[in-house]
């Protein structure tokens, strides 16, 4: 019985690295149409979000039949609880980059040259899929310290949001015509700042399942996260 459980629990981390490598593509996808102004890249992204919300459903029936079917033991228990909240985030991350590609292709129907450099915008991409990738493992690999330090790194991301921000504002001062689209690139940052968020969260409920004790951090209220 218990052989037959752990091979379950192996599924589980397999299918929970799935769908992180899923949404670590669509961040990877959404960043490049950024960057390149690829519209149908873009609508790839928003079409394939439909796939990551599946993988959430097959995770959580995974999750549901442990529970219901087995007899877990108490860190069973809080490893399955844990992965049940950890698709809600990953689910939103998939939304999060979905949300992107939307302005994006809003934004490039402009036919505006970008009023400011990406660089910022492309360091958050690059620090959040990072996280996600970080937080996903620490769960795998019953990392303790690597989920930590994930919870730590988001600072980073927080940091480049506010620089974003802060040239944004900057820019419409300057000059008030560029205001479309300066709101359209700081949604853009605040999505991804929300993508760090849900990361961290992941990260801290890969803590939970490993000592039973939750660390306050930023986990995020169900209704800010529509």
């Amino acid at each position: 019985m218990r052989t037959h459980f752990d091979k379950q629990l192996n599924k589980l981390n397999d299918e929970l690295i799935e769908m992180g490598s899923m949404i670590e593509k669509a961040i990877e996808h959404t960043i490049k149409a950024l960057v390149t102004q690829d519209i149908d890249l873009a609508k790839y992204v928003i079409d394939s979000d439909e796939q990551i919300n599946r993988q959430e459903r097959d995770i959580e029936s995974l999750c549901l039949k442990l529970l219901l079917q087995q007899q877990p033991v108490a860190r069973d228990l809080r490893q399955i609880s844990s992965a049940l909240k950890m698709i809600t985030d990953m689910e939103r991350i998939g939304d999060h980059a979905s949300d992107i590609s939307e302005i994006i292709v809003t934004l490039l129907k402009r036919e505006e040259s970008y009023i400011k450099h990406l660089d910022h915008i492309q360091s958050m991409a690059k620090e959040t899929s990072v996280m996600l990738v970080g937080s996903v493992d620490a769960f795998v690999n019953r990392n303790q310290l690597q989920a930590a330090a994930v919870i730590e790194k988001d600072d980073v991301v927080d940091d480049l949001f506010r620089k974003v921000q802060s040239e944004l504002v900057q820019l419409i001062h300057e000059d008030p015509n560029c205001g479309e689209q300066a709101t359209d690139l700081l949604m853009i940052a605040k999505y991804f700042e929300r993508i760090g968020d849900h990361a961290t969260n992941i990260s801290e409920w890969v803590i939970f399942s490993l000592t039973g004790e939750h660390v306050h951090g930023k986990l995020i209220p169900e209704e800010q996260t529509q």
